[in-house]
């Protein structure tokens, strides 16, 4: 269709055809819109109620006891069904509600299905209940900034992921002054029950809130959200109540398949490494997924790093009847050297490229950047508190950064109490390229918290990596494989006899598939002192431009392509699985309110199996929060959970590292997890971190 048909490209815009073309909607969206999530078996029938569940057991903290009295003895409630109950029930069931919801912290796929969940559960039971929708995260609980949510805007966000209805914020209800400014916007709207989806800090202020507004009635509910995965709820005696946050799913998948895509890339450029940072800056769940996911070549898992020990160390230490203290954790030189065995290995057997997945958090887990961390977290945090002033406004610039260090060095000397920075912790700092003590001087998040999403974790590693495959290139280590059949090509096109040159050339010519040069020769200069020494040449001759050839081919350029997934898991719309999780969540919310409780978070059981196995629970805040150290100062909060390197998931990830990195000729072992698809059924029903846990809690039941 030419544009002399139409009189104007106002006409042209304004077609149906062009608009429909054109239009925000599309054929994916409306079936995400339009579908309705399976629901726990529970939930069909006309009402729910809760049952306390006495065989959950939880090592209560003494100031959590302290200053949660009102919650702290709550017990894990299990949602059951009913058909019929009495009316004084009923009344109950179906009266008129004002609920309140935020979201809290980053966005992860599924949040608007808790929403949409809740919603149909409330206004089924009521239909003037009122959902109202905080706006911007919980400074809009401070400053009642909030709308009323119908029908058409609910329908709008089913199934699809962000956090775009109500929007997000990081604000935290952390002092009198907003806890008493959140009461009142509560009381102020006639709230019965605020609703806070969140991570481990937005759970923490549920639990907070709960016992706050608990005098004036109003019931808090927390829900766990954070794609990190690092939300997992465990019983005393180690029984799972909550298996995974929701978003987790769907940004592992995602990233997995970007990685999986550049794991295509890398066997078919056969030139490039692609190094893969995923988020995850307490815990690694989500690269443990990612491996499950892609088979790439190698992946760091932080914990799996923190419980190294050195055994080359620890026997040196028992033969000289010392303790070396460094043989218990991996170091930053150590890890590079692990990084650059499975290049080199894989270089010699002619696959000088790859795909390595790296945790955001994994300097945390390397001992010596965690004492750093600790100590310069220590300063930062009393530096504020005794100037009532902010340490990186002060010292903007790195050098006044470091000079302030340098002075509480000198003081060190001087005062044989004060111990948090000494000369020894300034010299070592210094060692340390200029990027990453700028990185380790960034500013601290809201929470206090070191931002490892502002270091350049990949640069500080890699920076390693590829200074000492330098060095092993120049003793002549790293190198690529020559296929043999090739080298014969090669040769005997160029006139020259393989047979005679190869002896000379390579270190293992009468075996295997990939010829490796002598390691001697590491240069066209030690090349032709070869041949010469070997009598073929004489020194003013040229190297025969076969072996010349063959020389280069050999020589390794390792070339990297740096990637970081994060912001585009959360954004992405949810899988199946978290849509009916994220769902499920929503209508175990309203149970909850309807039924009285506070200080709960909702959650589902038994995620790891089957949908039809699914419990909804409430599990206790306040029983989960313990003492941990936060902007320098102890403070209740609820524990994150990290990888159990004796799991299952992890296990099976550790047996099959060298499979995966396929160090041998032949192809590679990727696997392709495919794209998230709402449309289709072939897609996997949970994670695969799950699915093997699962396989081990039936073996040992």
């Amino acid at each position: 269709m030419s544009m002399k048909n139409w009189s104007s490209l106002d006409e042209l815009l304004n077609a149906d055809e062009v608009q429909k073309i054109t239009s925000n909607t599309n054929p994916e969206l409306i079936e995400r819109r339009t579908s309705v999530p399976s629901i726990c078996k529970v939930f069909s029938l006309p009402y729910t109620a809760l049952s306390q569940d006495p065989r959950y057991k939880f090592v209560i903290d003494k100031e959590a006891q302290k200053q949660l009295p009102d919650i702290i003895h709550n017990e894990v409630e299990k949602i059951v069904g009913l058909e019929s109950p009495d009316e004084t029930f009923k009344e109950k069931y179906h009266k008129l509600r004002n609920i309140g919801i935020v979201f809290s912290g980053g966005p992860a796929p599924g949040g608007h299905n808790v929403l949409a969940g809740l919603y149909d559960a409330a206004k089924q039971a009521n239909p003037e209940t009122k959902i109202y929708g905080f706006l911007l995260g919980p400074d809009g609980i401070i400053e009642n900034e909030a709308i009323v949510l119908n029908d058409s805007l609910v329908d709008k966000y089913r199934n699809v992921g962000g956090f775009t209805m109500i929007k997000t914020g990081r604000t935290k209800i952390d002092s009198v002054q907003k806890m008493a400014l959140a009461t009142e916007t509560c009381k102020k709207l006639q709230l019965d029950a605020l609703v806070i989806v969140g991570g481990d800090d937005s759970n923490t202020n549920a639990a907070f809130l709960a016992q706050e507004m608990f005098k004036d009635g109003i019931q808090v509910i927390g829900v766990p959200k954070t794609i990190d995965g690092d939300i997992q709820v465990k019983d005393a005696a180690g029984k799972s109540l909550c298996a995974m946050s929701f978003g987790f799913n769907t940004a592992a998948r995602a990233f997995a398949n970007s990685i999986s895509n550049l794991c295509t890339d890398a066997s078919s450029d056969v030139k490039y490494w692609h190094i893969c940072k995923v988020m995850g800056r307490v815990a690694s769940h989500l690269a443990l997924e990612v491996a499950l996911q892609t088979h790439a070549n190698i992946t760091l898992i932080g914990e799996d790093l923190a419980n190294y020990v050195d055994p080359m160390r620890l026997k040196k230490a028992q033969k000289e009847g010392t303790l070396d203290f460094h043989a218990y954790g991996m170091t930053l030189r150590h890890l590079s050297r692990v990084i650059c065995d499975g290049i080199v290995r894989r270089a010699a057997v002619g696959k000088n490229y790859g795909v390595i997945v790296i945790p955001e958090g994994v300097l945390e887990f390397i001992n010596e950047i965690q004492v750093f961390i600790v100590k310069l977290n220590t300063i930062i945090a009393d530096y504020n508190a005794t100037h009532d002033s902010n340490f990186h406004s002060d010292f903007p610039l790195l050098e006044d950064k470091l000079e302030y260090l340098r002075r509480l060095a000198k003081r060190s000397r001087e005062e044989n109490t004060f111990t948090i920075w000494n000369t020894r912790d300034d010299d070592l700092f210094n060692d340390i390229p200029e990027f990453f003590k700028e990185g380790l001087l960034t500013e601290r998040d809201s929470h206090g918290n070191f931002q490892f999403s502002l270091v350049e974790t990949d640069k500080v590693i890699m920076g390693l990596v590829k200074d000492y495959l330098s060095i092993l290139a120049e003793q002549g280590i790293y190198r690529v494989g020559i296929n043999r059949e090739y080298y014969n090509k090669v040769m005997a096109t160029g006139g020259l006899d393989p047979a005679f040159y190869g002896p000379i050339l390579f270190e293992n010519y009468t075996e295997g598939e990939f010829l490796l040069r002598k390691s001697s020769i590491i240069s066209l200069k030690t090349l032709k002192q070869e041949l010469v020494k070997e009598g073929i040449l004489n020194d003013p001759q040229k190297i025969p431009p076969p072996v010349e050839k063959v020389f280069k081919l050999s020589v390794p350029d390792f070339k990297t392509k740096v990637h970081f997934y994060g912001y585009d898991g959360r954004g992405n719309d949810p899988t199946r699985f978290d849509c009916n999780y994220t769902y499920n969540l929503g209508l175990t919310v309203f149970s909850l309110i309807a039924n009285g409780a506070t200080g709960q978070m909702a959650a589902i059981k038994n995620l790891e199996l089957d949908f039809s196995q699914w419990e909804p629970i409430g599990i206790p805040i306040a029983p989960l929060m313990h003492l941990e150290e936060r902007k320098g100062k102890l403070a209740l909060v609820l524990e994150k959970s990290i990888v159990d390197v004796e799991s299952i998931a992890f296990r099976v990830v550790k047996a099959l590292r060298e499979k995966w990195l396929a160090a041998e000729p032949g192809e590679d072992n990727y696997r392709k997890p495919g794209p998230i698809r709402f449309a289709g059924r072939s897609e996997e029903d949970r994670p695969i971190t799950l699915k093997l846990n699962a396989i081990a809690a039936r073996q040992f039941e």
